[in-house]
């Protein structure tokens, strides 16, 4: 019998560990953190051996392949004594992979790919299509290919997950952007990490189909460099020449066949085309008929703590985009900024330039207020480029008591971090979670 181990007792794991006991493979999880309740319970009613609060070199080492939690990195030490006696590693997505013959449609990406990965899923769900929504969001692609049995999946793909793919095939893969993020978890070199998001087209075949921005410069470049045998279906604002969605006239158009006026859109943005059109590229070789496709670019809801708007307190509007971990991602979001901003930045440093985000700061932003441990990176650069008044807070509610202070009628009040949330929050979503708490206690 297999042994297979599994690192990281979260979503992913117990998911990957109870498709694993199905097949048949001898089970063990280790996490080295403490284990969330209700994956603890999961593990016990099935009777999957599991440990907490440490890694047992004896019984993972002894393991024929690994399956790892993505947020585990390469330079720990249990991966280095797997890397160096030759073990497997792999991630949950490779391995659910194997046992399922469901069509694949892949999202990564360095911003918009949630965005655009529930968009698709809503709608093949509104065409009625069995489909299951995994990877970086919603339940665990493992768990699901182990309970539930669907025919399609929209799968958004981080770069650290692709890292552990090697057989995996997507039918449909889509690269949005790609700009520098996660340096850190890459030796600070750009290179690494756009070779680690490319691996999404490895062992696709002229039978599948490959969606990317043909205005990104990285993409293009990289493109030319490569012998991709998909499919190619590139986008782009401008019709230039084989572009297979575009705006012509104020009207997506996507396969010269679908045109509908942008001002339907329920996302509105630039960045928000992009991405309605990614998602009905990859519907359209789904057969999803074009009523469908218009009917959810109309009615789609949006993204919890991507650009959402949150409440409006003595003529000031309160936006949180706790989603922006990085600088690209405040990009876009103070690019659709239409009136005077407060713009609330910081966090856990990820190598950020924050270059790309100057002019638009100059443009936009009237008062700026660095929320974080250290702040000392964001200090040096923002007092040199930019006039705005700076200001600083250990808390989001010091944060919020300050925009309130500070905010004039008519400004905007943006969360938009550049920066992971790990020095003093959980997560992006216990951010965005206290931000909106704060802004609705005013």
């Amino acid at each position: 019998m297999s042994r297979l181990v599994v690192l990281g007792a979260g979503e992913s794991g117990v998911g990957t560990a109870i498709l694993a006991m199905k097949q048949g493979f001898e089970v063990f999880v280790s996490d080295k953190g403490s284990i969330k309740p209700q994956y603890r319970e999961e593990m016990e009613r099935r009777g999957i051996p599991f440990e907490e609060g440490q890694h047992t070199e004896a019984q993972i080492l002894s393991a024929n392949e690994i399956v790892k939690s993505p947020g585990i990195p390469e330079k720990a030490p249990i991966i280095k004594q797997l890397r160096a006696q030759g073990t497997p590693i792999i991630s949950e997505i490779e391995f659910a992979s194997r046992y399922t013959n469901a069509k694949k449609i892949c999202i990564t990406g360095s911003n918009g790919k949630t965005t655009t990965t529930m968009l698709t899923y809503f709608i093949l769900k509104n065409e009625g299509l069995n489909v299951g929504l995994a990877g970086n969001v919603g339940k665990s692609f493992a768990w699901q290919v182990a309970e539930c049995n669907y025919d399609y999946y929209v799968l958004e793909l981080s770069s650290f997950q692709l890292d552990g793919m090697y057989d995996f095939r997507a039918d449909v893969s889509v690269i949005l952007n790609i700009t520098p993020d996660h340096l850190d978890r890459y030796d600070y070199k750009f290179q690494n990490y756009i070779d680690s998001k490319f691996r999404i087209l490895q062992n696709q075949t002229p039978e599948d189909a490959f969606i990317y921005w043909n205005d990104d410069p990285v993409l293009k470049a990289e493109i030319e460099r490569r012998n991709i045998k998909a499919q190619l279906l590139p986008f782009a604002l401008e019709k230039k020449n084989e572009e297979h969605a575009f705006v012509t006239d104020q009207q997506l158009t996507i396969e010269d066949n679908f045109a509908m006026p942008t001002e339907e859109l329920s996302l509105q943005g630039t960045h928000n085309l992009y991405n309605s059109m990614a998602a009905g590229l990859a519907a359209t070789l789904m057969q999803v008929k074009k009523e469908t496709i218009r009917k959810s670019l109309a009615t789609f809801e949006g993204v919890e703590h991507r650009l959402e708007y949150v409440a409006t307190v003595r003529g000031v509007r309160y936006v949180n985009d706790s989603k922006a971990t990085n600088v690209n991602s405040c990009w876009y979001a103070l690019q659709s900024m239409k009136c005077p901003t407060v713009l609330i930045l910081g966090g856990t440093d990820k190598g950020n330039d924050y270059t790309e985000i100057e002019a638009l700061v100059r443009q936009k932003v009237t008062k700026l207020i660095f929320l974080g441990v250290d702040n000392e990176k964001l200090r040096q650069f923002f007092s040199i480029h930019s006039q705005c008044p700076i200001y600083e807070a250990k808390s989001m509610q010091e944060c919020i008591d300050i925009a309130y202070r500070i905010a004039e009628k008519d400004e905007t009040v943006l969360l938009s971090p550049c920066c992971a949330s790990f020095d003093l929050f959980k997560s992006y979503e216990d951010r965005g979670q206290q931000f909106k708490e704060c802004v609705r206690k005013l």
